[in-house]
């Protein structure tokens, strides 16, 4: 359940910024900025503090190599379905969440990476620690 709400919240921070619709950071922005700058820099600080938690988590457990290799995991999955017709890609707006749901898993299983390589391996990854 903890690698679910992980991944979830990830394309919760991914669609609160943008997505295909109106509601969605950037567009609000956009158009509010003028009459509620102080609420557009505190939800910009919000989103930001989130992206910065699962950035710096994601790069110290897979690091870059890792988040490229579950990307392109991901990217052939989506070829898959497309070359069996089960998806299609002419649609823009299914394209955004497409992506939006591929940046997820990569957000997702690096904050989780940890506790599943703990799940399968039984060691815990320690950080380094000056004494």
């Amino acid at each position: 359940m903890g690698v679910f709400l992980r991944w979830f919240f990830a394309f919760a921070l991914l669609a609160l910024t943008y997505n295909p619709t109106e509601l969605n950071f950037v567009h609000w922005t956009y158009e509010h900025y003028q009459t509620h700058l102080s609420v557009a820099v505190f939800m910009g600080l919000v989103l930001s503090i989130g992206y910065i938690i699962y950035i710096r988590a994601t790069l110290r457990s897979i690091g870059p190599f890792g988040m490229a290799l579950v990307l392109s995991l991901v990217a052939s999955l989506l070829w898959v379905l497309f070359d069996f017709g089960l998806l299609h890609l002419d649609n823009n707006t299914a394209n955004v969440w497409l992506g939006i749901l591929a940046l997820s898993v990569v957000l997702g299983v690096g904050l989780s990476w940890s506790h599943v390589r703990r799940a399968l391996a039984g060691q815990a990854d320690v950080d380094d620690v000056d004494e």
